[in-house]
């Protein structure tokens, strides 16, 4: 513990990245081999196929922002800890969501399910950042390199949407959650930018 309730990162960040590890380990052991040797036998493992990697493109999305945020975090307070564990319980429930959509093919409930569990998180992201923000103060790091974070605000309302529309159109709810996945996917260098300015004394 250090002076004004303030401890060093490094186990958080050892621990979030040792439950990302095993959440994307336990998808991929929900892609069973088939025991056919035909085509036909694939395509049956097209649904459980393109939800794994959806998820693995939204835990790996998580673990990059995670990452970037945490090396612009010199310190954590409980406060941020607990927060960094709230964060990673909807994570962990990924793995579930993922395997219930693949093996219903995106039935609606599956679908929405998936959807409430990214909103959660999406929620859950931004208030660990609020709490590194507060500790940091509104001239911090990571407040600077965030700024406005218009990419925040516009995925939990994808999400919002995507959620009932899987029992309208289970394409369109699909279509959201993808269009939030490949928005984050674009590079987004705001905490770079910002450890450079840092560096160089602007």
């Amino acid at each position: 513990m250090h002076r004004g309730g303030l401890m060093g990162k490094g186990r958080l960040e050892a621990f979030s990245d040792g439950v990302l590890a095993i959440i994307i380990t336990i998808m991929v052991l929900e892609l069973k081999a088939p025991h056919d040797t035909d085509l036909h036998a694939l395509r049956e493992l097209v649904p459980v196929f393109a939800s794994y990697i959806l998820s693995f493109v939204n835990v790996g999305i998580y673990w990059n922002n995670h990452h970037h945020m945490f090396h612009a975090t010199h310190r954590v307070n409980a406060a941020v800890l607990w927060a960094n564990l709230h964060l990673l319980f909807w994570l962990s429930l990924v793995p579930f969501v993922t395997a219930w959509m693949g093996e219903t093919n995106f039935a609606s409930l599956p679908m929405a399910t998936y959807g409430v569990v990214l909103l959660m998180a999406a929620i859950a992201y931004y208030i660990l950042q609020s709490r590194i923000i507060r500790e940091q103060g509104e001239d911090g790091l990571v407040a600077r390199a965030v700024g406005s974070d218009l990419k925040g605000k516009i995925s939990p309302i994808m999400y919002v949407l995507a959620i009932p529309s899987a029992f309208v159109s289970r394409w369109l709810s699909g279509a959201l959650y993808v269009a939030v996945a490949l928005m984050w996917l674009l590079p987004d260098r705001r905490i770079e930018r910002a450890l450079a300015e840092e560096q160089s004394g602007h």
